[in-house]
Order: structure tokens, then C-alpha cells, then sequence
């Protein structure tokens, strides 16, 4: 693996987790000397993550955390609406038993938040590998990271709400049953989206500008974030002082 994939991997991680918020700005200087690398890797991996769409690219400026729009989070939900229930409906009908057995130790655990949404995200994920269709796994990779991180970002959706709509969802592909697979995948889908929106109204996220982010001095772009998310922030904050005493 070389430098610049080892940075993409490690800087993707913190930002899909949240590690870096939206609208952090990504120092080139601080990062380089955090990683031991030149600029050359670290400016490819800022541009791979830029593809991906985690990160926001002002030339001449420099680059900050990508912070998602209402119209950014729709596109998301409008290609997920997609191909989600096609996904189910495909994996209704060559799922095997070890498939339904990866989606079962998916269904959410009713633990720390953290492992709720990595949990949600793995569900999806073996999903599509249920479907044991090659091109739609081709296609849906490139959105997993996206995924994960709006996850990340809406930790405080309820998550029994969640657990009910996969354990309903896996029941229709043990039945197994394409038709109601397909319908309550979409319903999945549906239900997220209008959390998820109404969260990102509430953040006023569209009205960050990221030229003028990466104009500022200071280091970070005040985007207001989920109660929980905060809170998750301040309890490694602790944690993290009373380590390094």
C-alpha cells in the first residue's frame, strides 16, 4: 500500500466517523507532518477524497471537510431509493444461508452509538453482497463511505425504529418474499431520508461557504451538529485527559 493510500484510508476513516467534522479545515502543512509524508501523497489523497465527495477542493486556498446540503443528502437518498430494493429484491432470491446469517449478527445492537451506526452500516453492506450481483456491488461501493458517514452524523435517529425495519426487512428474505423485500427496503430508505433532511435543514449546513472557510484562520467552520454527536465528543475529550495524567 503506498503513502498516499495509507493517507486516503486514515483521513477517510476520521472524516466517515466524524474524528473530522464538517467544515474542519484540512491544513496541508499539519497534516503532512502528522502522516511523515510530502505534500505530493497527501495531495493525491485529498483528491481521491474530494472524488468521493468528503472533502471540498477551493483552489488556491486549500481544502476543507465536505459540510452536505439538503440537496446533497437528497441525491444520496434518490439513488439509495434506487437501487436499495433492488438489492433486497436480488437478495431475496440468491441469498444464502451464510448471507442471512452475516445480515442477522447485523441487526442493530442495542449498545453505545458508535457500534449502533457501524452495525447499521454493516447491514447495508452485507445487503448488497446478498445479492451476489458483481455490477450492483461495483456500483454501490463508491457510495458506502457517504453512507457511513451520514449515518455517523444522524446518530440520535431512533435507533429501535432501525432494528425493527432490518429485523422486518430480514424477515422477507428468509421467506423468502422479493416483492415485500423490495417494498421495505424502500420504505428503509423513505423513512431516513425525511430524518435526515430535516436534520440538515436544522444544521443550516447550505450556508457554509467553502471559500471563505478556507480563507479563515481559524481551523474549523462552527457547523451546529446532533446533541449526541457533541456529547460523544466531550465524554473521548475526558477520556483522552485522564490517559495523559
Amino acid at each position: 500500500m503506498s503513502r498516499a493510500d495509507q493517507v486516503y484510508q486514515a483521513l477517510r476513516e476520521r472524516i466517515v466517523t466524524v474524528g473530522l467534522r464538517p467544515g474542519a479545515r484540512l491544513i496541508e502543512r499539519d497534516l503532512a507532518a502528522e502522516f511523515e509524508v510530502s505534500r505530493i501523497p497527501l495531495r493525491e489523497a485529498l483528491q481521491r477524497l474530494a472524488a468521493d465527495g468528503l472533502v471540498t477542493a477551493v483552489p488556491g486556498q486549500g481544502s476543507i471537510v465536505t459540510v452536505p446540503t439538503p440537496k446533497d443528502i437528497a441525491d444520496l437518498f434518490d439513488v439509495r431509493a434506487g437501487l436499495e430494493p433492488v438489492a433486497a429484491r436480488l437478495a431475496a432470491a440468491n441469498a444464502a444461508p451464510e448471507d442471512l446469517l452475516k445480515l442477522q449478527a447485523c441487526v442493530l445492537p442495542r449498545d453505545r452509538a458508535d457500534s449502533r451506526t457501524e452495525a447499521n452500516a454493516a447491514f447495508h453492506r452485507e445487503l448488497v453482497a446478498a445479492a451476489r450481483n458483481p455490477l450492483l456491488a461495483q456500483i454501490m461501493e463508491p457510495l458506502e463511505a457517504r453512507m457511513r458517514w451520514v449515518f455517523h452524523l444522524t446518530v440520535e435517529r431512533d435507533p429501535e425504529r432501525q432494528r425493527q425495519e432490518h429485523a422486518e426487512l430480514l424477515e422477507a428474505l428468509v421467506a423468502p418474499d422479493p416483492d415485500r423485500a423490495a417494498a421495505v427496503a424502500h420504505a428503509h430508505v423513505e423513512d431516513g431520508r425525511a430524518f435526515t433532511l430535516e436534520a440538515a435543514r436544522r444544521w443550516q449546513l447550505e450556508a457554509v461557504d467553502a471559500y471563505e472557510a478556507t480563507r479563515t484562520r481559524r481551523r474549523r467552520v462552527d457547523v451546529e451538529l446532533p446533541p449526541e454527536l457533541v456529547e460523544r465528543d466531550l465524554q473521548f475529550a475526558e477520556h483522552v485527559a485522564q490517559q495523559r495524567h
